[in-house]
C-alpha cells in the first residue's frame, strides 16, 4: 500500500506535535510539515499552533485546497486519517467576536456598506489584517481624509445628458479608469477570493492587479476570467532571486499580463499591531509557548506573508529586472518627487503614488499630497510615465479629483476586499457603484469624458501649504558630526 493510501491514526497525528517533528492534517489528510514549517512564507508558528492536530479551518481561510499537496513532496504527503478515529478540536483562543449575518448585497449603496459588512461579519483575524495598518494608522486616516480638503470648481451649462467613464491604463482600455490594488491572501475575505476579483474585474470592465502573496495559484485567478482578458501583475522581489526569476517566466508566458507593478514602498513589512495581536494570541493559546523568535516587533498575518521581500532591492537591481522581462515596468510605492523623477530616469513605463494604503511607514505623505508633489516639483514626468495613485479612495468624487489632478487611474485596495465577502457579485456591484458615483461627479461638474478632465476643476488652496517645495526641508539642515567648542 503507498505512503498517501496509509490510514493514520488520530493517536499517531498526536504523537507528532513538536517543533523538529511536525504533522497536521488537512481536509483529512496527514502531513509532515517538519521540512516546510521553518521556510512557509506565512511564518512557522502558525503551522507550529496546529501541530498533532487539525489545522484544515485556518488553512482553507487562506490558502486554496491544492496549494499543500503541490508544496510538499511525496514522501511529506503521510497518509489519510483514520475516520475511526478523533483529533480534539483546533486550538482553544479567546472567543471571536459574535460574527453578525451579512446584511442583502442590494441594500448597498455605497463603499462604505462594504466595509460596514465586513466588520460585522468577517472574523477578528480577518478583518484586523484587511482593515489595519502601521503603528497609529496616521497614514491610512490621511489617505481619506485630504479629498475633503480638495473642493471642486463645478462649470455650468454644459449638455451633460451623455457621459463616459472610459479611459486607457498601460494600453488598455477600461470602462473607468480605476484597478484592483493588489492585496495578498484573499481568502480572508471569502472563499472565493482572488477568484472573485477576477471574474467581476472582467464582468465590469476594469484591470485588477494580480498579488505575488495571493491565496490561489496565478494561473488558476488568469483562468477564471476571459482568455484574453488583461491583467496586470504585482511583484514583490524575493530574497533567493532565482525564486522571482521563476515567477517571471511563469508571468511573462501568458499574454494576458499587460505590465508589471513592482512595489517598492515595503523593503520590509511594518508594525501593524491589532494583527500582530491576533498572532500571539494563536500563538499562546496553542500550548506550544513561546515563539521561537525574540523578534520583539511581533509576527502577524501581513508580516509573516511578507517575510520572503528582499530590503536589499534597489535602483541598481532595475537592470537585473529588465532582463528578466519585456514586459512595461511600473514602480508602485512612490512618495517623493525626487523618486518619481529618478523613475522617469530609469524608464520606468510607470508609477503608482502610494503609501501602501497606510501599511508601510506610518507617516508618510498622504497619496494625494504626493499627486501635488509631482506637479509643483516635476511635471515633466506626467509627460512621460503614466502615474497612477492609490490610497483612501471611497468615493467616486474622489476618483474624479484624481484625474482631474492628472492621475492615470485610481487604485482601490481594502473596498476590492471587502467586497470578496459577496463573491464576484460583489466585486461587479462595487463597480457599478463606483461607477455612478464618478458619472454623476462629472454631470454636476460639467464633464462629458474623462478627457476634459483639468487641475482648473479643483481648489487644492486647503492643502496647497503642506506640499513641499524641493528635496530638502525648507530651513532645518542636517549637522556635522563634530562640534567645535563655544568661545565667550
Amino acid at each position: 500500500m503507498s505512503a498517501s493510501r496509509e490510514l493514520v491514526s488520530a493517536a499517531a497525528v498526536q504523537s507528532h506535535k513538536t517543533r523538529d517533528d511536525c504533522w497536521i492534517v488537512v481536509s483529512g489528510k496527514v502531513y509532515n510539515m517538519s521540512r516546510f514549517a521553518p521556510e512557509h512564507p506565512g511564518g512557522a508558528e502558525i503551522i507550529y499552533a496546529y501541530a498533532g492536530r487539525d489545522a484544515t479551518g485556518a488553512y482553507l481561510e487562506v490558502h486554496e485546497p491544492n496549494l499543500i499537496t503541490s508544496t510538499l513532496s511525496p514522501e511529506e504527503h503521510i497518509g489519510d486519517l483514520d475516520p475511526a478515529t478523533a483529533l480534539p478540536d483546533e486550538p482553544p483562543s479567546k472567543p471571536e467576536r459574535s460574527q453578525g449575518e451579512k446584511p442583502p448585497l442590494e441594500t448597498f449603496i455605497n463603499a462604505y456598506d462594504f466595509e460596514d459588512a465586513a466588520r460585522q461579519s468577517l472574523s477578528e483575524k480577518s478583518w484586523t489584517f484587511i482593515s489595519g495598518a502601521s503603528n497609529d494608522n496616521v497614514s491610512r486616516d490621511a489617505n481619506h481624509d485630504m479629498f475633503r480638503k480638495i473642493w471642486f470648481r463645478p462649470r455650468i451649462l454644459r449638455n451633460v445628458a451623455t457621459v463616459s467613464t472610459k479611459g486607457t491604463m498601460m494600453g488598455t482600455p477600461v470602462s473607468l479608469p480605476i484597478w484592483i490594488a493588489p492585496m495578498g491572501v484573499g481568502k480572508t475575505a471569502g472563499p472565493e477570493g482572488e477568484l472573485a476579483l477576477s471574474r467581476g474585474a472582467a464582468a465590469s470592465g476594469i484591470v485588477y492587479t494580480i498579488s505575488t502573496t495571493s491565496s490561489f495559484p496565478l494561473l488558476e485567478i488568469l483562468d477564471a476570467a476571459p482568455k484574453d482578458y488583461p491583467f496586470f501583475f504585482q511583484l514583490y522581489i524575493n530574497k533567493d532571486r532565482s525564486k522571482t526569476e521563476d515567477l517571471l517566466r511563469v508571468v511573462n508566458s501568458r499574454p494576458q499580463i499587460k505590465a508589471i507593478f513592482v512595489t517598492v514602498d515595503l523593503p520590509v513589512v511594518s508594525k501593524r499591531e491589532a494583527d500582530e495581536r491576533i498572532k500571539v494570541d494563536t500563538l499562546y493559546s496553542s500550548g506550544l509557548g513561546r515563539p521561537t523568535t525574540t523578534d520583539n516587533k511581533g509576527a502577524g498575518l501581513a508580516r509573516s506573508v511578507g517575510s520572503f521581500i528582499d530590503p536589499a532591492f534597489s535602483w541598481d537591481d532595475l537592470a537585473w529586472l529588465r532582463r528578466h522581462t519585456k514586459l512595461p515596468i511600473v514602480l508602485k510605492g512612490i512618495q517623493s518627487a525626487a523618486d518619481a523623477r529618478l523613475a522617469m530616469h530609469m524608464g520606468c513605463q510607470g508609477i503608482v503614488i502610494s503609501n501602501h494604503g497606510g501599511r508601510a511607514l506610518d507617516g508618510a505623505p498622504a497619496s494625494i499630497l504626493v499627486l501635488l508633489e509631482l506637479h509643483r516639483e516635476c511635471a515633466e514626468v506626467f509627460d512621460h510615465m503614466e502615474v497612477f495613485i492609490d490610497g483612501g479612495f471611497r468615493r467616486g468624487s474622489d476618483i474624479l479629483k484624481a484625474i482631474c489632478l492628472g492621475a492615470s487611474g485610481v487604485g482601490l485596495g481594502r473596498p476590492f476586499m471587502y467586497s470578496i465577502n459577496y463573491g464576484t457579485e460583489g466585486v461587479v456591484h462595487l463597480v457599478s457603484l463606483l461607477k455612478d458615483e464618478v458619472e454623476t461627479a462629472m454631470r454636476l461638474a460639467g464633464l462629458q469624458t474623462l478627457d476634459e478632465a483639468d487641475p482648473a476643476f479643483v481648489n487644492t488652496a486647503e492643502l496647497d501649504a503642506l506640499v513641499p517645495r524641493g528635496s530638502l526641508h525648507p530651513y532645518a539642515r542636517r549637522r556635522a558630526g563634530t562640534r567645535r567648542q563655544y568661545r565667550l
